[in-house]
């Protein structure tokens, strides 16, 4: 495998306005209308060239939000910046941030929708 193994994340939601005002909160960012599907998906930033995987919010009937098993990390500066946001955007906060080692920081926080996503930093 040359590249890193993740390629495409999806979260999904249950009420898509809900769930992206909480990221757009959270991250400081606007999440833009996938096109050229049938499906609700906004996407986060996504640039080809750049560093990480790509990503989107879905709705879809019959696939339900909460209670898996695949955890998404988000790469942050200091991840005590947006674990900050959490709270205030409707989601809640599993477990301050805290040192993993040499691979930095990482928080566990809940989003809106009942899904957990982690936080990263190198500070």
């Amino acid at each position: 495998m040359k590249n890193n193994p993740v390629g495409w994340f999806e979260i999904y939601v249950q009420d898509m306005e809900r769930a992206k005002s909480f990221y757009e909160a959270v991250f400081a960012t606007t999440l833009a209308k996938l096109p050229g599907t049938d499906l609700n998906m906004w996407t986060f930033g996504m640039d080809n060239d750049s560093y990480g995987a790509p990503g989107a919010l879905v709705q879809m009937d019959g696939c339900r939000s909460g209670g898996n098993s695949t955890l998404v990390y988000f790469s942050c500066n200091d991840c005590a910046v947006e674990e900050s946001r959490v709270v205030a955007a409707g989601g809640g906060v599993f477990k301050t941030k805290f040192a993993i080692g040499q691979y930095g920081f990482i928080a566990l926080v809940t989003d809106t929708e009942g899904n957990m996503i982690g936080l990263h930093s190198l500070k």
